[in-house]
């Protein structure tokens, strides 16, 4: 018997089965082919179809499905809204779901509820009740676990991040994402770095190599490790802000442990000591002292150990 996690990206989704101790017994990462919210959908529900026929035959029958959505999941309803999924501003994924697995539970939540029950069940949070997971990827938000149980708001939303105001004046292009996300996320870096880029014409290091428009996060990371002078300053930024953005949680929530991850967190792992040095300047001073900040231990697999969470231990939906 076994249970199955499934974490669903904007381009592709991950799947483990786990014993019931919570350990992986096979898992695999499947490309999603854009299509319309039905299509896409429709991907979804054949590779999970596949995968509990083949773990039938190999002996792990199924008993309960976890899925991690990359948005906010919409309980009362069993509904998504993805931003990075066309179509999915209120898709019903829970009702699509039941129609292949039939009589096996499925739980479904949002990201950000994932991240930090895998990282409270199996990862660098492990045995904490008041927990923060700050995602810094393509964009940002947060799992925020208090007293033992994931905060999520009147309607689903706690944790949207990337709409913290961190600075001033506010900008039109803030609408969409949010101050926080605009500057400090993986594309927000990019950004950033696109827009000194077009105002310093004098400058000729080396993010100029590649076409303005094609700079990524990596690149600046990399020119950021050369001592680049317009890197520095954009990760110097970034590190301001996710700084800041720890102080607010240490401040509002007073946790045990704030858990970094994304794919930012990644090459941004060994900066988080001047993240630490930064957040100290804005925190509560006591409360300060007795959080740890800590990168994930579960990495891009976060997700999955919080979906396999969902089918073990979530009442059915």
């Amino acid at each position: 018997m076994a249970v199955l996690g499934v974490d669903i990206g904007g381009t592709k989704m991950a799947l483990a089965s786990f014993t019931n101790e919570g350990e992986i017994i096979k898992s695999s990462v499947v490309s999603l082919v854009k299509g319309d919210g039905r299509e896409t959908g429709g991907m979804i529900k054949s590779i999970i179809n596949s995968y509990l026929i083949a773990s039938a035959k190999e002996g792990n029958r199924i008993e309960s499905v976890g899925i991690c959505v990359p948005g906010i999941y919409r309980q009362k309803k069993g509904t998504v809204w993805a931003p990075n999924i066309p179509g999915w501003d209120d898709y019903p994924l829970l009702q699509e779901v039941k129609t292949i697995t039939g009589t096996i539970p499925v739980n479904i939540d949002s990201d950000r509820a994932c991240y930090i029950l895998g990282e409270c069940w199996k990862g660098n949070a492990r045995g904490c009740r008041d927990a923060i997971f700050m995602s810094i990827g393509t964009g940002i938000g947060a799992g925020i676990m208090i007293d033992g149980r994931v905060v999520r708001g009147s309607n689903d939303i706690a944790g949207a991040t990337g709409w913290m105001a961190l600075d001033r004046p506010y900008r039109k292009e803030y609408l969409t994402c949010g101050c926080y996300e605009y500057n400090a996320s993986g594309e927000g870096i990019a950004k950033v770095t696109r827009e000194y880029l077009n105002s310093d014409s004098d400058y000729t290091g080396i993010l100029r190599k590649k076409p303005v428009e094609k700079i990524t996060s990596r690149d600046v990371f990399d020119a950021y490790d050369a001592n680049d002078k317009i890197a520095v300053k954009v990760i110097e930024g970034s590190i301001e802000l996710w700084g800041m953005a720890v102080a607010n949680f240490v401040s509002l929530f007073n946790p045990e442990k704030i858990i970094l991850g994304g794919g930012v967190f990644g090459p941004a792992v060994k900066l988080i000591p001047l993240i630490i040095k930064e957040a100290e300047r804005w925190a509560q001073p006591i409360s300060i002292t007795q959080v740890s900040i800590e990168p994930s231990g579960l990495g891009t697999d976060a997700g999955v150990y919080g979906a396999a969470y969902l089918a073990l231990y979530t009442k059915p939906q």
